[in-house]
């Protein structure tokens, strides 16, 4: 009989993780496990307070799942079960381990996809100061591809800081919602004199129309705007390309479905993640070859990685053995 088990884990973070909406200092994951005889398969979520999650209410969420996994429930029927967010997304993820290692088929085979390969993965500077941004972009310069926190007020500074540090790197921008009407335009100014190759979630979810009316040489990313395919239809004319994170998509089932049909819409696809450890990473890794741009540095920013861990290489990172997931 299959058995249900959840855990909370905790990993420290390599100094201090800011963004627009705050700052801390270890990622707090929860860990969904299911045991079917010799067999397990795992899978991690990350609750989010912006998306009204905590800790306690993701755990308790799948925590009552245990009798219908006990009861043969699997992955086919999830969506009918839980609402997307992380609780069904750690869930998700177990399943297809469980049964890549139930049946002796890697996932990706399971799902129908190549091989997944060695992807460049963006590199996450923390919203500071432009002095502290520019002196985290030096450290990073060596980097292809940073991703930047901002904050509002005060980013223009802070772009051009960091494009000083690293004249060099491909710079993505992330605002986390922290931009307003009176600002989007001297910061898209900003952006474009450093050479910024895409803006995440400028304006907030919900309040976001005006991009619409944008004239724009840079291409704009919905995040919070975005969680799974319900929501395409209302990012048409505003966003040039939407970041899929299996914690919003509610697993990886749901992504891989959003990704075929935002594609088939036009959108670019970024892979993202929050701040997890290996096993959040590993699912999403699948989805990078649909991505123009992977985001799944999240093991790079902690203290500790779990065991076994992602094979990362400076900014490249290698498809997970079979002893971590799938």
């Amino acid at each position: 009989m299959p058995r249900l088990t959840v855990a909370v884990e905790r990993f420290p973070i390599a100094g201090s993780f800011t963004i627009s909406r705050g700052s801390r200092t270890e990622a707090v994951v929860v860990v969904a496990t299911v045991e079917d005889g010799p067999f397990r398969g795992r899978g991690e979520c990350v609750p989010y307070a912006r998306y009204d999650e905590t800790v306690e209410s993701v755990a308790a969420a799948l925590e009552q799942q245990a009798g219908w996994i006990a009861g043969g429930g699997g992955r086919f029927d999830l969506a009918g079960r839980m609402k997307p967010g992380a609780a069904r997304n750690a869930l998700d993820c177990a399943l297809w381990d469980l049964e890549a290692k139930r049946t002796d088929t890697p996932a990706y085979e399971l799902a129908g996809l190549a091989a997944p390969v060695p992807v460049t993965t963006a590199y996450t500077l923390s919203l500071g100061g432009p002095e502290a941004m520019e002196e985290a972009a030096r450290a990073a310069a060596h980097r292809p591809l940073l991703k930047v926190k901002l904050g509002g007020e005060g980013d223009p500074e802070r772009i051009a800081a960091v494009r000083r540090g690293a004249p060099e790197s491909r710079l993505i921008v992330d605002a986390n919602e922290a931009w307003r009407p009176e600002t989007i335009h001297d910061n898209l100014m900003a952006c474009a004199a450093a050479g910024v190759d895409l803006i995440e979630q400028p304006l907030p979810a919900g309040e976001d129309e005006l991009l619409a009316a944008i004239d724009r040489t840079i291409p704009i990313c919905a995040d919070e705007s975005l969680h799974d395919r319900a929501g395409l239809d209302a990012l048409a004319q505003r966003y040039d390309a939407i970041n899929i994170k299996l914690d919003k998509a509610g697993g990886l089932t749901e992504a891989l479905k959003l990704a075929h049909e935002a594609r088939a819409r036009g959108f670019e696809i970024m892979v993202g993640c929050m701040v997890g450890s290996s096993l959040a990473m590993a699912p999403a890794m699948l989805l990078a070859h649909h991505a123009a741009y992977v985001d799944l540095d999240g093991p790079l920013l902690l203290a500790q990685d779990r065991e076994p861990a992602l094979r990362y290489e400076g900014s490249t990172v290698h498809p997970p053995l079979p002893e971590l997931w799938g």
